[in-house]
């Protein structure tokens, strides 16, 4: 067990917007330590999502986001040598890192020419309440409600 609770680090919103949100958004789409390209990589995509839908990026980005931010999750839980999934409802820190990693995640897995585009392109699917990563919540909230049965066994 651990002694302390770990400390939050304080996060700096970015330059351009003024928001932490984006900044622990764009922490999460950085790889090996390149945070300038996945800065450069994020502000593209939402110069390119405001271009293709007409609207506000930032807007129509932190709309998509909690479009696909879950309410439940399910837990593995063995009582009497049997494994139930057990629904839970998320804590607000993990709802928005969930929610974060699948938007990124599934927009590495598109097959647009560039990050930016697999980005802007599931960005604007997860605003208008579709895309794989609308369909993960979904699938996340089917999950807990087929097992609301077990419910009983949460700790």
């Amino acid at each position: 067990m651990r002694r302390k609770v770990a400390k939050k680090h304080p996060i700096l919103p970015d330059s351009r917007f003024g928001d932490v949100q984006v900044t622990v958004f764009v922490n999460n789409l950085m790889m090996d330590g390149k945070k300038s390209t996945a800065f450069k990589i994020f502000y593209n995509a939402i110069d390119k999502v405001a271009e293709k839908t007409g609207e506000d990026g930032l807007a129509l980005f932190k709309k998509a986001l909690e479009n696909i931010t879950p309410g439940v999750e399910v837990r593995s839980r063995r009582v009497g040598g049997a494994t139930f999934q057990i629904p839970t409802p998320i804590r607000d820190s993990r709802k928005n890192s969930l929610a974060m990693n699948w938007l990124i995640s599934f927009a590495r897995k598109r097959n647009e020419k560039s990050m930016a585009d697999r980005l802007s392109s599931e960005i604007i699917a997860a605003s208008k309440e579709e895309g794989a990563a609308f369909k993960k919540k979904e699938d996340t909230h089917r999950m807990a409600e087929a097992n609301k049965a077990f419910s009983h066994f949460r700790f």
